[in-house]
Formats: structure tokens, C-alpha cells, sequence
């Protein structure tokens, strides 16, 4: 199966929820009028799109349709389409290029998340993906609190064919970074990924802790980190949007890493995400395999999704 088909596969669950629930409110209906647009709302915000984000495309969706009395089941549906679309085009996007690493060598990447939510794994696919290209790999040990913690990132990396550098339990956090970095600039690293502990985003102590940790990054390597990433589980819905909103707070997002999108019909949380926040997604997990984490591609997320 590639790529394309897999993310299919693994939007199936949301694609029955939002489609297959449009065209029950649409399909047959004589006049799209308001008991029906209602209904449309109703699909739109069951598929976790969001209440607000859904009140912006029904409204434009209306304003496109004066034209057609509401009378065209296909012109509503696509116009509907056409706003979800728009979402995308209005992120800023910071994908990850290619020249970035030769500028910028090694390339480090801060990972943060609440603990639960699949970022010791993301962390793991991540760096496989990255050793696939020919990129040598060091992984950096920063979440000292739980012994769990650094023992499944270990495994991780040897699964991914990289490197990792490991502190004692209870270790300062920052010091485990800091030594992280200096060896990926000793011996020629071309990414660095540091995992960090899972904190939870109303916990101001380790809040305090992610910025002590950029600082010692900072401190080496002479630039704050590349690239902060939040890893967050799409099953969680709004809580995810919510931990999302925290830790744009108090940190700068880059990008964000949505995991577990398979096991879900509430996909559309991508939407809102990037609606509310304007913070791009910039991975998507479909399944439980090492090549299960993908670059986020709109057009092919939206192929796969609406088509």
C-alpha cells in the first residue's frame, strides 16, 4: 500500500462521519433551507471541526448559494469543500526544506507534548524517516522525571537506526539537551531531535522547565532551537485544542504532530487547529507502523479526505 492509500485508509473513519453526513442532510431535499443548514452544522461540528470554525464555512457556504436559492445538493456540498480548503491556504506553512539543514547543521527540533498523546513514538518515527533520507540522526533524553520515558525513546532508537544521548533519572533536563547538541556539532549530526518531559500544559514549573531547556539549546548552539513541535492526539479532540492554545501561550509552536488520525472519526480537529491557531500541522500519524508518521501535504490530506 503507499503513502496515498494508507492515509486513505486511515482517514476512513472520518471521511464516513463528515460525507456520508452531508450528504444524508443534503440528498433529497427539495429546498436547502435553514432545518437543513442546521443539520449541516451538526455533521461539521460532530466531525470535531469546531463550533466556530463551522459557523465561517456555513456562512460563506450560504453567501456563495444566494445565486442558487439553496436549490443545488452539489454546489452546497463543494462550496462547503471549497472553505475547508481555504483553511489550508491560510496557514503559514513551514515545512521542512531541504537547504535548512545545510544552513543550519545540526537541524534541531524540540519536541513537546502532554505525556499520553504518542510523542516518545513520534519522536521514534520521526528519526526514522529522517535516517531513510541518509540524515544522520541524535536523539536527546530530556524527559529525566519518568524512567519509562527514556527506556521507550532507547528502544526507539534502536529501532530507527539512530543514535541517542541519556542522562540519569532525575537529571537536569536542560543539561541533557545541552550535551545532546554539543555532540551533534562534534561529530557532524545533521538533525536533533530532543524529547522532553510530558508536561502538562496548566503546570507552570515545567512550562518553566521547556523555556530553561531552549535557553541551554540556545547556549550551544548559538540560535534557539530550529523547530518547536507539539505532539497531540486527535482522539482527545478538544482537549487537544485546548493544550494546543497553552502551549502556544508559552511557547513558540513551529508546527504541530497530530497522531492516532486511524483511530479516529473526529479528523476534522486539523481543520480547527489550524483555523484557530494558524500554526501549520506538519505530520500526521496513520497507524502503528515505523513509516506510519507522514509529512502533512494539504492537497493529498484533502484528496484523501473529500474526494
Amino acid at each position: 500500500m503507499n503513502k496515498f492509500e494508507k492515509l486513505k485508509s486511515g482517514l476512513q473513519k472520518t471521511k464516513k462521519k463528515l460525507i456520508d453526513g452531508l450528504t444524508e442532510a443534503i440528498t433529497g431535499k427539495a429546498v436547502i433551507d435553514q432545518e437543513v443548514i442546521e443539520k449541516i452544522e451538526e455533521v461539521l461540528i460532530s466531525a470535531d471541526i469546531g463550533y466556530d470554525t463551522t459557523e465561517k464555512i456555513v456562512t460563506k457556504a450560504r453567501e456563495n448559494l444566494i445565486g442558487n436559492n439553496y436549490r443545488d445538493e452539489s454546489s452546497i456540498k463543494q462550496s462547503i469543500f471549497s472553505e475547508l480548503k481555504k483553511i489550508f491556504q491560510n496557514v503559514n506553512k513551514t515545512s521542512f526544506i531541504e537547504n535548512d539543514i545545510k544552513i543550519r547543521k545540526p537541524f534541531v527540533y524540540l519536541i513537546v507534548g502532554v505525556n499520553g498523546v504518542g510523542k516518545t513514538t513520534s519522536i521514534g518515527k520521526l528519526a526514522y524517516n529522517f535516517n531513510q533520507e541518509g540524515k544522520k540522526v541524535l536523539l536527546g533524553a530530556a524527559d529525566t522525571f519518568r524512567a519509562a520515558a527514556g527506556e521507550q525513546l532507547s528502544i526507539w532508537s534502536t529501532r530507527a537506526g539512530v543514535d541517542i544521548i541519556q542522562g540519569n533519572i532525575g537529571a537536569d533536563p536542560s543539561s541533557i539537551a545541552y550535551k545532546t547538541v554539543e555532540i551533534a556539532i562534534k561529530d557532524d549530526y545533521d538533525i536533533v531531535l530532543i524529547d522532553t518531559a510530558g508536561r502538562l500544559h496548566t503546570k507552570n514549573n515545567l512550562m518553566n522547565e521547556l523555556s530553561k531547556i531552549k535557553r541551554a539549546i540556545e547556549k550551544i548552539l548559538l540560535r534557539a532551537p530550529d523547530k518547536t513541535l507539539l505532539v497531540l492526539d486527535s482522539t482527545n479532540g478538544q482537549n487537544a485544542l485546548i493544550q494546543a492554545e497553552e502551549f502556544n501561550k508559552t511557547t513558540d509552536l513551529d508546527g504541530i504532530i497530530l497522531t492516532k488520525l486511524d483511530g479516529t472519526a473526529k479528523g476534522g480537529i486539523v481543520f480547527q487547529i489550524m483555523d484557530s491557531l494558524n500554526v501549520p500541522i506538519e505530520y500526521i500519524g496513520i497507524g502503528e507502523g515505523l513509516e506510519d508518521l507522514q509529512v502533512f501535504e494539504s492537497d493529498n490530506f484533502l484528496n484523501a479526505l473529500l474526494n
